[in-house]
């Protein structure tokens, strides 16, 4: 039986928190209805999908990269590390591993790229949805810790109301201090 074991990242884009990054094998004979690019879908849709895919999945994993690792190594690489992690954890084998993107983590399986693989391919489509929904609800939880920057609402991402709240706060130990406007904040002398 020939298995796909879907990977896809969420977080590469934002100024802060973690990337995280998901690896899915789908059951064969377990259909899920409406899987899709998770940015495609509602925050309700990708949490109803993300409970039927831990159900339904012969296997899943989700595994991230830290700020700090983003700093070091840049958002590429760990991009890739979080993947490599979530394979690394994985306890059913694939036939081949396919990725959403330009690029493959090193793992001990075939591996192929597919850009907007998590359009066209479900499996991807699968870890798609999984990172996104543990990357958000890790968000709201660092939201707790940094009320004033709405880490709840926009997840990181360089929204205007984030970009405000970091004029005016400057940025906190969440925040990436490679990504150009956390930097230029630094470069003014903004520390938190």
């Amino acid at each position: 039986m020939r298995l796909i074991c879907g990977v896809d990242e969420a977080g590469r884009g934002p100024l802060a928190g973690h990337v995280t990054a998901a690896c899915v094998i789908l059951h064969p004979r377990k259909r899920i209805i409406g899987l899709a690019d998770s940015k495609q879908l509602s925050a309700e849709q990708r949490e109803t999908l993300a409970e039927e895919i831990k159900q339904k999945a012969l296997a899943w994993v989700v595994a991230e990269a830290s700020v700090e690792e983003i700093d070091r190594i840049n958002i590429l690489r760990a991009s890739l590390l979080a993947m490599e992690r979530a394979l690394a954890r994985l306890d059913v084998e694939p036939t081949e591993v396919q990725v959403d993107g330009l690029y493959c983590p090193a793992t001990r399986w075939p591996a192929r790229a597919i850009v907007q693989g998590d359009a066209t391919i479900a499996a991807i489509s699968a870890a798609s949805i999984l990172a996104k929904v543990s990357r958000d609800a890790a968000m709201v939880g660092v939201h707790h810790l940094f009320p004033r920057y709405g880490f709840d609402r926009h997840k990181g991402y360089s929204t205007p109301e984030h970009l405000q709240a970091l004029q005016e706060h400057g940025p906190c130990e969440q925040h990436r201090r490679s990504f150009a406007p956390v930097r230029g904040m630094l470069l003014q002398g903004r520390l938190f």
